[in-house]
């Protein structure tokens, strides 16, 4: 009687297979329909088939800056001189003690449509920078407010016309890619991988019908919408949150669009030691919590299946017969191509960095990083006591 290989397999062997054709399916799901929906996305506006606002509506420009006078200085010029019919910058000094303000007052000179304000020294609150983008979203003469960083800068002069392009009707939220500028070292490639994943996530999630969060490096949305849902009201007692909590508080796949044009894309200056790194990714992390259910169990499945699988891959090397070894490195080299082939695509579409091996290595590193952060970072200096 022939007896097939499966036949032959132990109890314990045959769960594993079954245990990692779930993960290995599950994973799939991920990087073929919603990552992947960044490629399909762009071969639909290639097409022509993707609508567009046809007029160019004023737009303000809303910038927290906190001692930037250097980036100030190199960057907010090419905010200041896009392409663009009618729309105003207004830069708010968050406390800054150095050259600043001196900065803001000679740029203003130079470019009428620059506008400057400050936060109040006296100002006793958790999150300085969310009052001061309050009094920029106030001080604003225009509906459409987009936002960006200090030490930001455009790809080129076509930033506002790409962003605003996506306000058409019933249209609140818009959200765009922030990559980091690219530098020699380790250090530089995995901040750039890390914020290229994040963009997979968010923007990709967001054209699936998920849209959860959104980078204050490169976003937009409503005055109306920011009045309507009572500004940051909702993470006040929180130190960051005023970009992703408030998308994953508004936004829901019809009034969210994204934005994914290589032009479109802000560019900012990048941590330059992992300690800093670590930390920034530890004030990023502090707000995680505090999004919807629906998005937290979103993020958790790949999380949860990208871990289960490689501990499922190590489990059969080890324990399991040639057989099994075999069909388990298929399945690791058939993930491994898929992801190859989706992130370096989207990495062209926005101009980024590729990734071959280090693939590998940051897919395992990243998501413990942030293991250790949700367990053991200092969560008591974002929150408050």
């Amino acid at each position: 009687m022939n007896i097939t290989i499966f036949e032959q397999w132990s109890l314990v062997d045959q769960i594993l297979l079954a245990a990692m054709i779930i993960v290995f399916g599950i994973q799939l799901y991920y990087y073929l329909y919603h990552f992947n929906a960044i490629l399909r996305y762009s071969r639909k506006q290639s097409k022509g088939i993707v609508p567009f606002l046809e007029t160019q509506p004023a737009v303000s420009i809303i910038i927290c800056a906190r001692n930037e006078s250097e980036h100030l200085q190199q960057f907010l010029p090419t905010i200041l001189t896009q392409d663009y019919p009618q729309y105003e910058v207004i830069v708010i000094n968050d406390g800054s003690t150095d050259a600043t303000e001196d900065v803001l007052r000679e740029l203003s000179k130079q470019y009428p449509h620059l506008y400057r304000t400050f936060v109040p020294s006296s100002a006793d609150v958790r999150s300085t920078k969310k009052l001061g983008l309050t009094i920029g979203i106030k001080a604003a003469k225009y509906d459409l407010l987009l936002f960006t960083d200090a030490d930001c800068q455009p790809t080129d002069n076509h930033w506002i016309s790409n962003m605003t392009r996506n306000f058409t009707q019933g249209t609140e939220l818009v959200i765009g890619y922030g990559g980091y500028r690219k530098e020699d070292g380790w250090i530089s490639r995995l901040i750039s991988y890390d914020t290229l994943f994040i963009g997979l996530q968010s923007l990709g999630f967001a054209l699936t019908g998920r849209p959860y969060m959104g980078v204050g490096r490169n976003m937009a949305y409503r005055k109306e919408t920011f009045i309507r849902e009572k500004g940051f009201s909702k993470s006040l007692n929180l130190q960051s949150g005023d970009d992703d909590l408030f998308v994953n508080g508004v936004a829901n796949e019809f009034n969210t669009r994204v934005e994914i044009s290589p032009k479109s894309v802000t560019w900012s200056v990048p941590k330059d030691s992992f300690n800093s790194w670590f930390r920034q990714k530890e004030r990023h992390l502090s707000t995680a919590k505090f999004y919807t259910k629906s998005s937290l169990m979103l993020l958790g499945v790949e999380v949860l299946t990208r871990g289960l699988f490689y501990l499922l891959l190590i489990a059969v090397l080890i324990f399991s017969p040639l057989s099994l070894k075999i069909t388990a490195v298929t399945f690791f080299f058939v993930r491994y191509g898929v992801q190859l082939w989706t992130i370096n695509k989207v990495a062209k579409q926005w101009n980024e960095r590729r990734f071959y091996f280090s693939i590998f290595i940051f897919d395992l590193f990243l998501p413990l990083v942030n293991l250790y952060i949700q367990l053991f970072g200092k969560k008591s200096i974002y929150q408050w006591k």
